[in-house]
């Protein structure tokens, strides 16, 4: 098993950032032919997908979706004012499990794995394991 603590730095208050590269490379680095590659957010306020990374238009095409749906302008209670930011990581979740075949992650051919910042800019952290199938 191959554990793991992957940097991720943000830039704007709003923002999916592509972490793919970091977690293959962990990959090839583990050695990993057949396993689980698991990956968690330990942020109250970010969130981990997967979606498209073909075109960098769908990732502000979600941001700017979600920026329409989620009232931001509500009268929250948190003091801290980024009540909007713990909604959208609970909505989005603070974890993704891809299989790994042939020493690849088994995304789809236009898939990204992707940390979903919703309260920066920010330095986060991102666990990472990767377990061998026996």
């Amino acid at each position: 098993m191959r554990k793991a603590t992957m940097q991720v730095t943000t830039h704007r208050p709003m923002e999916l950032v592509d972490i793919t590269a970091q977690v293959e490379g962990h990959l090839k680095e583990s050695g990993v032919i057949s396993g689980i590659c698991h990956l968690y957010n330990p942020h109250t306020t970010a969130a981990l997908t997967i979606n498209e990374g073909a075109d960098p238009a769908v990732q502000s095409d979600i941001i700017m979706a979600l920026r329409q749906i989620m009232p931001f302008d509500l009268p929250f209670e948190h003091a801290e004012g980024n009540s909007p930011a713990h909604l959208l990581a609970s909505l989005f979740g603070a974890s993704e499990m891809i299989f790994i075949e042939k020493g690849r992650l088994q995304l789809g051919t236009w898939q990204k794995i992707y940390f979903c910042e919703f309260d920066g800019p920010r330095s986060r952290k991102v666990a990472l394991r990767i377990m061998e199938e026996r």
